[in-house]
């Protein structure tokens, strides 16, 4: 049969309750009761948390209302209104399970939001519904081939809710008995349990033995057997909960979601769900997916199981051979896929692997499949009011005179240069030690760092200065003339 990652941990090694209430919070909610972490004062440390800021950490969702209906300016995303909108009605599509299998190209210049606009359909989503994003250039590998990396990408976006029942302990400690033994071996001990109907005595092992003596859990606190979660003090309040009713051993429905990637990898490789974290999937046999799909059509069939199809974002699609644009066409009919989101830059160039050209370098009859969403340059407005968001992100104080100074930049050059210059005009403020960033700032760091056209400007001026510059026209004649003249020096 068709092996399912455990994510249930044995009574013998489980984990800490820390670490339960954060990887398996789902699976611990009661229905009959809410617990928090035991927590005291003496516990609390003080931690500097050092949080990583990218290109669209500022992006918490399409920003949308609820009639769909984009905010000139919400959860980080500014301007783009039609493009944000029509997101928006394949978002809700993809939330009611009405679309899969479909295609959607985001089209437009560089600097536009294509990616920002995918990734706040990611966080719109939700943990639920998986979301896939690669890069065109990724599946150019020379450990698989196109097809079979194209393949995991769209099986990783497809999710499985599989339910089952299990059973689970649940009742108020009334008392914890352990002993040592002198000789030293292992430890013994028991624990009392109860609920307003009953009363149990449960033998413990010494793992779980463990677990309680670094937890130092007091009496007359809820516990989970199976879970060990418990109520008791965080900060300054205080969470009462009731003693559960009924039997101590309950059986309880836990859902899992796991994607159709992850259930290829246990049943592919000998050391079952370890190979995903181990990285090393390799090719996967189509007979080992046949397999798995027929399983899973029965499971869905019995009322097991769930298919939720996702989203893949393809980023540079236009990188993408013919042999994968083949591969895109046949696999966009099938059943389980996913709905797929590409994002190109390009105007009409040539397709990879061909002499043949095509808009966006995708060919005419993959084409013909997608909805195509257009992007449009931004307007001096919009960007300076992502300039603002990000200045609020990477925790900047920035003038609004050096404010419009750099949006002047942002339209003269490009938004993500202007983007670039904040941190560094930032470090430049801090260097003659001003609270906040000033005029003299952003001057001085475009100074510093060239973009794009004026490093162009700069190369074509200097470019007789560099190695291996194209021989200007008046050089030709002089160089076939030492060539000819002698040419072993010229070899050597």
């Amino acid at each position: 049969g068709v092996r399912l990652p455990r994510c249930i941990p044995s009574k013998e090694s489980l984990p800490s309750p820390q670490e339960v209430v954060k990887q398996q919070s789902k699976l611990m909610r009661s229905d009959s009761c809410q617990a928090g972490v035991i927590t005291t004062s003496s516990e609390i440390k003080d931690v500097t948390k050092m949080e990583r800021i990218g290109a669209h950490s500022h992006i918490r969702g399409l920003g949308l209302d609820d009639s769909l209906e984009p905010r000139q300016v919400a959860q980080g995303m500014v301007g783009q209104v039609k493009a944000r909108k029509a997101a928006g009605v394949i978002l809700q599509m993809i939330k009611e399970g009405k679309i899969a299998g479909r295609a959607i190209l985001m089209a437009g210049p560089p600097g536009t939001g294509k990616t920002a606009i995918a990734m706040g359909m990611a966080q719109a989503l939700g943990k639920d519904i998986p979301f896939t994003m690669i890069a065109a250039s990724e599946i150019f590998s020379l450990e698989m081939s196109k097809t079979e990396a194209l393949t995991q990408a769209f099986r990783r976006s497809i999710g499985v809710r599989i339910k089952e029942e299990a059973e689970i302990i649940e009742g108020e400690v009334v008392e914890v008995q352990i002993d040592r033994s002198i000789t030293g071996g292992n430890k013994t001990g028991k624990i009392t349990l109860k609920t307003t109907d009953m009363e149990t005595i449960f033998e413990l092992g010494h793992k779980m033995i463990d677990v309680l003596n670094k937890e130092k859990r007091p009496e007359k606190s809820l516990n989970w057997v199976d879970r060990l979660l418990e109520p008791g003090i965080t900060m300054r309040w205080t969470r009462f909960v009731q003693c559960p009713e009924g039997e101590l051993q309950k059986r309880k429905e836990v859902v899992h979601t796991v994607s159709l990637h992850e259930i290829d990898v246990i049943n592919s490789r000998t050391q079952g769900f370890l190979a995903l974290f181990s990285g090393d999937t390799g090719e996967i046999k189509p007979e080992i997916r046949d397999q798995i799909n027929t399983k899973v059509t029965e499971w869905r069939e019995e009322g097991k199981a769930e298919i939720i199809p996702g989203v893949l974002f393809i980023d540079e699609v236009h990188m993408l051979d013919i042999e994968c644009f083949s591969y895109l066409n046949r696999a966009l009919e099938d059943e389980r896929a996913p709905v797929v989101i590409m994002a190109s830059n390009r105007g009409i160039t040539r397709i990879r692997g061909t002499k043949y050209k095509s808009p966006h370098g995708i060919p005419i009859d993959l084409l013909d499949r997608l909805l195509i969403i257009s992007t449009i340059p931004y307007d001096d407005n919009s960007i300076k009011q992502i300039l603002t968001i990000r200045c609020q992100e990477e925790d900047v104080t920035m003038t609004d005179e050096a404010r419009d100074i750099l949006t002047k930049i942002g339209m003269e050059t490009s938004l993500r240069y202007a983007i670039h210059l904040i941190t560094t005009a930032h470090l430049v403020a801090k260097r003659r030690k001003a609270s906040s960033v000033d005029v003299v700032d952003i001057r001085r760091v475009y100074r510093l760092f060239l973009d794009e056209k004026r490093s162009v400007n700069y190369l074509r001026e200097f470019q007789e200065q560099y190695m291996f510059n194209e021989v200007p026209v008046e050089m030709e004649g002089v160089e076939n003339n030492i060539v000819a003249e002698n040419p072993e020096a010229m070899e050597t």
